[in-house]
Order: C-alpha cells, then sequence, then structure tokens
C-alpha cells in the first residue's frame, strides 16, 4: 500500500490506522495533528481511523517561527485577559534554547508559533512544545507563509486540531518580497475562520477603514503593520494606527516592523494595547538583552501614554519661574 505523507511517497507493508502509522515513525500523538485527504483526523479517532491506498497526508506541529504595571492594567482578547503588552514570536532564533531564554526575559504571555510539517526522516528532533510548555504560554497559532484564504483556513484548522486552540492570529501574505498583507484574502479567511468557531486576531494594513471592516465581522483584535514585516523600520504611519486605535473597541496591536526599544514605546504611546515581534528580538546581537529592553520600554510607554504627555508649543517656556530673578 501506498500512500503520500508531507509529500513524500511512502510504502506501508500493510492495513495500518493512523495512530499505528504515528507510532511506526516515531512520532508522539498528542504533539502532532493529522489531516487525511484535506479532512481533519480528530486526536480521538486514530486509533479506529484507518488508512487506504493513495491517502494523502499531512502531519503538521509547532515550530518556533511586557511588563505588568498593575493589577488593573490589563487588555483582554477574547474574554482572556493579559498584562504582558508585549507578545513575541518563536522564529530566527539559533536554537530552541535561545527562544525560551528570550521568551521568559521579554516577559511574554502569549507567543506566535507557526504550523509546519513533522520532519519524518527525523521524528525525534526537539519540538517547541519541549521548551515553551504551552500549559505556561499561551500559543498564538498564526498563517505564516499563507498567500492564500483557502491556505490560512487550511493551516489553522490543523492548529486547532493540534493543540485545541481556537484563539488565532490570521495573516494572508500578497507577495514574498513585502510580505504586505493581501486584504481581499484577509476579509475571506476571516469571515470563514469565525463562522468555523476561531477567535481571530488579524494582520492587516494601517487602514482605519479596513481594519474597522474586520472588527465589525468579528475579529477579536486588530493587529496593523507598523511597518514591512522584519524591517526593522519602525512606525512608519503614526497617524493612522492612532486613527485606528481611537475607532476601535477590541485590542489593537502593533505587528510588523519594530526595530527598537523605542519604536515599541512608540507604539505604546499612541495607546496601542499591545505590540507583537520577533525579528527585533531574535535578530538582534544579544536577544536575550534585546527581550529585556523590549519588555522595558514597552513598561515605559505604556506608562508614558497613561501619564499623559505635555503639550506641544510653538515656542519656549521656561521651567524655572522668572519672579526673583537677581
Amino acid at each position: 500500500m501506498q500512500v503520500t505523507i508531507n509529500g513524500e511517497q511512502k510504502d506501508l507493508d500493510g492495513p495500518l490506522s493512523v495512530a499505528q502509522l504515528l507510532v511506526s515513525i516515531g512520532l508522539d500523538p498528542t504533539k502532532v495533528a493529522v489531516e487525511r485527504n484535506l479532512e481533519i483526523v480528530p486526536k480521538s479517532t486514530y486509533d479506529s481511523v484507518g488508512l487506504g491506498d493513495g491517502d494523502k497526508l499531512e502531519i503538521v506541529h509547532f515550530i518556533g517561527g511586557g511588563a505588568q504595571l498593575s493589577d488593573d492594567d490589563f487588555f483582554e482578547v477574547a474574554d482572556r485577559k493579559f498584562w504582558s503588552r508585549l507578545l513575541v514570536g518563536t522564529g530566527k532564533y539559533k536554537d530552541f534554547e535561545e527562544t525560551k531564554a528570550a521568551i521568559e526575559a521579554s516577559g511574554a504571555e502569549i507567543v506566535t508559533v507557526a504550523v509546519r510539517r513533522v520532519n519524518l526522516t527525523d521524528p525525534n528532533q526537539p519540538m517547541l512544545v519541549d521548551y515553551v510548555d504551552p500549559k505556561v504560554y499561551t500559543y498564538l497559532p498564526n498563517t505564516a507563509g499563507c498567500y492564500t484564504a483557502d491556505e490560512a483556513v487550511r493551516t489553522l484548522r490543523l492548529a486547532r486540531e493540534a493543540g485545541g486552540w481556537d484563539l488565532v492570529k490570521l495573516e494572508v501574505l500578497g507577495d514574498q518580497k513585502t510580505l504586505y498583507p493581501n486584504m481581499a484574502e484577509t476579509f475571506a479567511a476571516a469571515e470563514a475562520l469565525i463562522e468555523d468557531g476561531f477567535k481571530v486576531m488579524v494582520y492587516c494594513s494601517d487602514d482605519p477603514i479596513a481594519a474597522k471592516r474586520l472588527e465589525d465581522m468579528g475579529c477579536v483584535a486588530i493587529m496593523p503593520l507598523g511597518s514591512l514585516i522584519g524591517s526593522g523600520l519602525g512606525i512608519l504611519n503614526p497617524v493612522n494606527i492612532r486613527l485606528i486605535k481611537e475607532q476601535s473597541s477590541v485590542p489593537v496591536l502593533v505587528d510588523a516592523g519594530v526595530g527598537s526599544a523605542s519604536d515599541a514605546a512608540v507604539a505604546m504611546e499612541l495607546g496601542c494595547d499591545g505590540v507583537l515581534m520577533n525579528t527585533a528580538i531574535a535578530g538582534a546581537k544579544d536577544p536575550i538583552k534585546m527581550a529585556k529592553a523590549m519588555k522595558l520600554a514597552i513598561e515605559a510607554g505604556r506608562l508614558s501614554y497613561l501619564a499623559g504627555r505635555m503639550p506641544k508649543k510653538s515656542y519656549a517656556d521656561p521651567s524655572s519661574p522668572l519672579a526673583g530673578l537677581i
């Protein structure tokens, strides 16, 4: 019997269940999700679902793809409270040990994870869940690398099967050069996911009209880009970010483009509820130190926003009193 697993043809000696197949190639069924002929296989049926000649299987797992000011300073997403306003990605680190250390230094509670095929040639290869405990951190499966609504929906359905999470981050990209969001496909994917019971945090352009449409559709958080993904260019359009924040009744988090601690502080001073970053930390010469810097920047920016900045003036205004001059 011949089946295709993650794009590779495999010859099987005889009839096998999904559970038997996973064990035979050295995979822990609790750590993966399986799709058979474009249909999710529920974990509860792994023992009973038999494989047939010509079946096409996808087996995936999760890969590495703030500070608390006070007890009442939190933001809420899909009825869940989070005190850390720094969200971090788990990709681009040199290894899982560094990933773990950087996340701990950042103080983040939410970590984004990509969904990728498992390595069939080395099923004992370490997995992210072995280093970043999903019982300690909130895993936020994302659709990094998806360019169509169908790809994004399929990916997140697999993610839900793998870990049971329905809080997800949607991103549908337009091209490889800019990684700018394809908003038409984003709208289609968001609609399908919300109808399917997902709670969607959505990466989008810094367009207030598009952001409002996503909120009206039922997305639980709006995540406009600060600048291009991985560019480190900072917040290029603070006016639009502020407009999106002012009109939104759901959390607004800057996603993409942050390169320095000052960029993170700017986003928070605009009133944003949080910032998601990956490359800014993982791409630093010392990711652990940068993670700490970002944690402090998020805290400082939030505190500055809550304090209320002084008004800007066209002329000087001395801080020392003029009375009593010699």
